[in-house]
């Protein structure tokens, strides 16, 4: 059960924008996709999402070709969790997590005790319950992520992918939102800025510049001082962690540039 990318392009309007990218996780692996605005992160998530379909190379979901698969196939394994979410409709809590099961039904067809469960199931794995008839615009911004992750797993995916889910919200909940993800019992894809929170939540990291991968590994290979220099135009000192091992990066001033 897996879903990768081998040597994926992806052009717009005659522009290159993703370029011979290949990404293979393993099972219920977390990993981290990183690098500066416009490196090609959300088109990567997009092109594994089958929302977007690769000018070449192959994206699979379990060795077959996602133009091979429909998208219910596709939504029933890989889902996703945007940046922001909005709704017009006054859905409650548990109306939105009630959508991930959508995939699962025909088109004329009532919820049935299996899509109760998953819902139940997922509600319950990120801890929504006294939240289920609260009306999604009460919500805070880290509720609505963790609402959007719940609707996710209702899914019953085998992938998770997620484009910088931690965008503006407070430093609590983006640990609360990522502690969720790494306990959640899927292969996770996940676009991020903080280099920090990327060494102290996936075990695996790619870096994007320009469309291209320049780098991958765990975030103790990847995330040097000359890669960070190099990739992101800053400075920065990079240590271990005494505990777990995985480094921390503390950026320098612009005016302590050499």
């Amino acid at each position: 059960m897996s879903l990768r990318a081998r040597d994926v392009a992806w052009r717009a309007d005659g522009k290159l924008i993703l370029e011979g990218v290949s990404l293979s996780p393993r099972p219920g692996e977390t990993v981290g996709l990183l690098g500066p605005n416009g490196s090609g992160k959300s088109t990567l998530l997009r092109l594994l999402a089958g929302i977007r379909a690769a000018s070449s190379g192959v994206i699979t979901l379990d060795e077959v070709p996602l133009p091979r698969l429909s998208r219910k196939d596709v939504a029933r394994r890989v889902a996703v969790v945007e940046q922001h979410a909005e709704t017009g409709v006054d859905l409650t809590v548990g109306d939105v997590v009630r959508l991930g099961r959508i995939p699962h039904r025909g088109p004329w067809s009532g919820s049935t005790a299996a899509d109760e469960a998953a819902v139940r199931s997922a509600v319950e794995h990120t801890r929504l319950e006294d939240k289920l008839g609260q009306s999604w615009h009460t919500l805070s911004g880290g509720e609505r992520q963790r609402v959007q992750i719940a609707r996710a797993l209702a899914q019953e995916p085998g992938e998770l992918l997620l484009d910088e889910p931690t965008n503006h919200l407070d430093i609590q909940h983006q640990l609360e939102l990522l502690e969720l993800v790494v306990r959640t019992p899927v292969t996770s894809v996940i676009a991020l800025h903080d280099l920090n929170l990327a060494a102290m939540y996936c075990d695996h990291l790619v870096v994007l510049r320009r469309g291209h991968v320049v780098a991958a590994g765990t975030p103790s290979q990847v995330l040097t001082e000359e890669l960070i220099a190099d990739v992101y135009g800053v400075r920065a000192v990079v240590t271990a962690d005494a505990g777990q091992g995985r480094p921390s990066v503390r950026f320098l001033p612009l005016s302590a540039r050499a």
